[in-house]
């Protein structure tokens, strides 16, 4: 039996994402909401209460649809022909060649709204906060899995590794955005060769 009730909020929060990818949060206002979803004012509150809580659910959604890439991305079964050092670089490739593309919302949600909303919402601040720890996790494991079977270093300590390659990529991900070009995403690239060395 098809959950319509889900599937209208997913269609909504997909809507918005779109826009708030290129304007940011506070740039769309809920009537440009409305029209790109499509919907009157009164099924919006329905479904989220507040424009504050819409976007809470749509940092929590976009969080779980790229935590299940990421897993998808590391998963040693999924790329069997490959290291653990090898799915990490290939992570970090595909995250210069999207954040340097022109397509807003091929870019990362985080890198857009992190310095935007933290002082604005409690709320949207935690959603991106967790969210963020999860993915650090989910590199901190695929640099374990790395030391493992002896594709990275064992000098590695891997929550603190994944922690500083996450911290400076948004890093580079703002300073490209600044400055419009590569140079501090492919200077990312760099560091994370040398980090994730071969023993």
């Amino acid at each position: 039996m098809r959950d319509t009730y889900a599937e209208t909020k997913l269609s909504i929060l997909q809507a918005g994402r779109r826009l708030i990818a290129q304007k940011g949060f506070t740039g769309v206002g809920l009537n440009e909401l409305l029209a790109a979803a499509d919907i009157p004012k009164g099924s919006f509150y329905h479904y989220f209460g507040s424009k504050e809580r819409y976007g809470r659910e749509l940092i929590e959604q976009y969080v779980a649809e790229y935590l299940q890439t990421l897993d998808q991305s590391f998963s040693a079964e999924a790329h069997a022909n490959t290291t653990a050092r090898e799915r990490l670089l290939t992570y970090w490739g595909y995250w210069l060649e999207t954040q340097c593309c022109e397509i807003a919302e091929h870019k990362c949600l985080v890198v857009k709204l992190s310095a935007e909303v933290a002082d604005l919402s409690d709320d949207m601040r935690m959603a991106l906060h967790t969210g963020t720890e999860a993915v650090i996790a989910r590199i901190a494991e695929a640099i374990r899995t790395g030391v493992a079977e002896g594709s990275l270093h064992t000098v590695l300590e891997p929550y603190r590794t994944a922690q500083m390659l996450y911290q400076m990529w948004l890093g580079a991900s703002l300073l490209s955005k600044l400055s419009r070009d590569r140079e501090a995403l492919e200077s990312a690239m760099d560091v994370s060769r040398r980090v994730l060395v071969a023993p």
